[in-house]
């Protein structure tokens, strides 16, 4: 397995403070697990949670939605888990099965974990199939449609379209 930060692109959490979204990096050792993320998450948490984005190697993506007690999660690839500690710990978190030598990238988790702040699960199940796109541009449409998407971009160096 990997170096668990050697190659993260960007961890972010997002939160909700008096309406209005904010934005903050997030530090190592936070997201080099599931339970890290969600313990770090936890402490910045906003009036409806935070959601924790972390990209790793262009390669994949996991979404870490805290409320309360409640962690969701949501990683893009499930075939990440064979390189990449954070991946196996969203694998291992889910209660799934090691991936094996002949899955093909699929997400895993909750497609619906941001549906409440409207993406529903039909919308994110269809950004996770467009192949066309890597880890950081699906999450600037997620931003995007969450409302924070120019906060997002701006944070990880992406042009606006």
């Amino acid at each position: 397995m990997s170096e668990p930060n050697g190659e993260v692109d960007f961890a972010l959490a997002a939160f909700h403070e008096d309406g209005e979204w904010q934005l903050q990096e997030i530090a190592t050792p936070a997201f080099e697990s599931i339970e890290a993320l969600s313990h770090a998450l936890r402490r910045l948490s906003g009036d409806a949670g935070a959601v924790g984005m972390v990209a790793v190697d262009e390669d994949f993506f996991v979404l870490v939605r805290v409320d309360g007690t409640a962690t969701r999660v949501l990683l893009s690839d499930v075939t990440a888990a064979d390189q990449w500690e954070l991946a196996q710990s969203a694998i291992d978190f889910l209660g799934l099965p090691p991936p094996e030598d002949d899955d093909v990238e699929v997400p895993a988790g909750d497609l619906d974990l941001l549906a409440d702040l409207g993406l529903h699960a039909i919308d994110m199940g269809a950004l996770l199939d467009d192949v066309e796109l890597y880890p950081d541009e699906m999450l600037s449409e997620i931003a995007r449609q969450l409302g924070f998407g120019k906060l997002f971009d701006d944070a990880v160096g992406l042009t606006s379209a």
